[in-house]
C-alpha cells in the first residue's frame, strides 16, 4: 500500500481509504499475482471456440457455470457471431490438452462443436486496464 501511495502521490492512510472504497464499490474485484505460465508448466494456450447445441437460457447458464469449475479454463467469453464462446485453456502440452478435451471439455453441458487453435507464443499478456 505504501508503494501504491507513493506512486499516486498520497500518504498511506488516504490511499488505504480510497482502496477500501473502491473495493466496496466493486471497482476493485480482487488482487492477483501474475505467474509465468512457462515456469509452472502451463505455457501452452489453447484458444477454443465453442458452439452449443441449444441456445436457450438454461443451456447457456449451465455451460457458463460448468466452465467456472474447470481450472484449466483461464478465460471464457460469450461471443457474438457464429461461435457462442471463446475459451483460453492453459495446459502443459498438446497431449495434456487432448486429455482435457476428451475427459472434460467435450462433457460440458450443451457442447455441440469445439474448434481449437494453439498460440505459438504470447506477444502481449496484460491484466492491467488502460485507465
Amino acid at each position: 500500500m505504501q508503494e501504491l501511495a507513493e506512486n499516486v502521490g498520497l500518504s498511506h492512510t488516504p490511499c488505504w481509504r480510497r482502496y477500501t472504497r473502491l473495493k466496496e464499490l466493486g471497482v476493485i474485484v480482487k488482487k492477483v499475482v501474475v505467474v509465468d505460465a512457462e515456469k509452472i508448466g502451463k505455457g501452452l494456450n489453447a484458444l477454443c471456440t465453442v458452439v452449443l447445441e441449444r441456445h436457450d437460457e438454461k443451456s447457456l447458464v449451465a455451460f457458463e457455470k460448468a466452465t467456472l469449475d474447470c481450472p484449466e479454463i483461464m478465460e471464457c467469453y460469450a461471443m457474438s457471431g457464429a461461435r457462442d464462446y471463446l475459451l483460453r485453456v492453459a495446459v502443459a502440452s498438446v497431449a495434456e490438452y487432448e486429455k482435457f478435451m476428451k475427459q472434460t471439455l467435450l462433457h460440458l453441458p450443451g457442447i455441440g462443436a469445439v474448434d481449437t487453435n494453439f498460440a505459438l507464443k504470447t506477444v502481449k499478456l496484460s491484466v492491467a486496464l488502460p485507465i
